[in-house]
């Protein structure tokens, strides 16, 4: 099973994917956790020159094919392999994360960076994707008191893009009800944890 975790800078989702993982290896699966852009040291490579904060001339359709070639090479050299050993991928953003900064907040269009998404991922959606849902003033005001946490590129934009981000994804919400799930992430770790095993563990 392919698991997303999608939502706005501080949602606080790679640190409940991290727990989850943890918890669901322990209950005897077997999952593998990875990131975009990377997770392999092309994507890697390409996350560095797009999340550099010197990189501030980077066209938006630029950084739309740069986010999509990652996506690409991750897809073909760990996510797909995992997948056919018979593993649980938990996977920290993906193609929904183009959309809504990309395809909304750089106004490049949806359904415009989708298409572009389709060439680079050919139909492997995942099977389960958790939306984080926090309001953007709420998810950088986490962002500034965590030290420990990287600072790229994206924590200089403005109040109003993360805006435009969130909105994206209540948009995403209704396009795709089947797939995607709504976690209430202004909570505590233990219960926004508790939410995401319980959608989880549904599926399962």
């Amino acid at each position: 099973m392919f698991i997303t975790f999608e939502g706005g800078e501080g949602a606080g989702k790679t640190t409940v994917l991290n727990r989850l993982a943890q918890r669901l290896t322990e209950e005897g699966y077997q999952v593998m956790t990875t990131r975009e852009p990377g997770g392999i040291p092309i994507a890697e490579s390409i996350r560095a020159i797009i999340l550099d904060n010197n990189n501030t001339m980077m066209d938006a359709r630029t950084e739309a094919l740069l986010y999509a070639a990652a996506r690409r090479q991750h897809l073909v050299e760990k996510v797909q392999p995992a997948l056919a050993e018979g593993r649980i991928v938990l996977c920290d953003r993906f193609v929904d994360s183009s959309l809504a900064y990309q395809g909304a907040a750089r106004g490049l269009g949806i359904e415009e960076v989708y298409q572009i998404n389709q060439f680079a991922i050919a139909d492997q959606m995942p099977d389960l994707t958790l939306f984080f849902d926090i309001q953007p003033e709420e998810g950088l005001a986490r962002i500034q008191q965590n030290q420990e946490r990287e600072q790229n590129r994206l924590d200089l934009e403005s109040l109003s893009f993360h805006q435009q981000v969130y909105q994206a994804y209540q948009q995403l919400l209704s396009k795709f009800p089947k797939r995607i799930e709504r976690i209430q992430a202004n909570f505590g770790i233990i219960e926004v944890e508790a939410q995401a095993y319980k959608k989880i563990k549904a599926r399962l």
